[in-house]
């Protein structure tokens, strides 16, 4: 059993801080599961043009490879304008739909102000019902005051959800494989 962590953006530190927090939980309580965290900031992805995933000669191709090989996810985005990143959705439209199908999501987002968690609500999981797949109940939202200089995250109810759900996902996946 493989979980994702996609930290969305190209620029910032915080949503992956948050992504990996939820991937040291969800090992340190279920060590079966195996976790990977996908950085975006590390590749380099094409622009999602409708043409063959082997004609990019970037990193397009291996980075949806990795999306396909997980059985299921912790998806991150920080918020831009009101919006999950370009990085994020980007990725989706490179992504077939049929891989995402029914499998288990669950998604944390990082902002400036405390009504973009919103964005989780009315941005991510539509797009994960779009793809069919199957949503934790519970997110993460984290806003830059939840974070210490050194971008870790301080704030005891930001921890609380994390662990939260990084038990959401598990379960479900578990579940729903059983």
């Amino acid at each position: 059993m493989k979980l994702l962590g996609i930290s969305g953006t190209v620029i910032g530190a915080k949503t992956c801080v948050v992504v990996q927090k939820i991937l040291e939980e969800v090992k340190k309580t279920h060590p079966e599961v195996d976790v990977e965290l996908l950085d975006l900031r590390n590749y380099s992805v094409s622009l999602c043009d409708g043409r063959d995933l082997s004609s990019y000669s970037d990193d397009t191709k291996k980075v949806v490879d990795i999306v396909s090989s997980a059985d299921f996810y912790i998806i991150g985005t920080p918020i831009f304008q009101g919006s999950l990143s370009g990085a994020l959705k980007n990725l989706f439209d490179l992504v077939h739909p049929q891989i995402l199908r029914n499998k288990v999501m669950g998604f944390i987002a990082t902002g400036g102000t405390y009504q973009h968690y919103l964005v989780i609500e009315n941005q991510l999981k539509p797009i994960a019902g779009y793809f069919r797949a199957f949503v934790a109940p519970g997110s993460v939202y984290a806003h830059t005051d939840h974070f210490n200089k050194q971008n870790e995250i301080v704030d005891e109810e930001v921890l609380s959800r994390i662990s939260d759900l990084a038990k959401e996902v598990v379960f479900m996946q578990k579940a729903l494989k059983a």
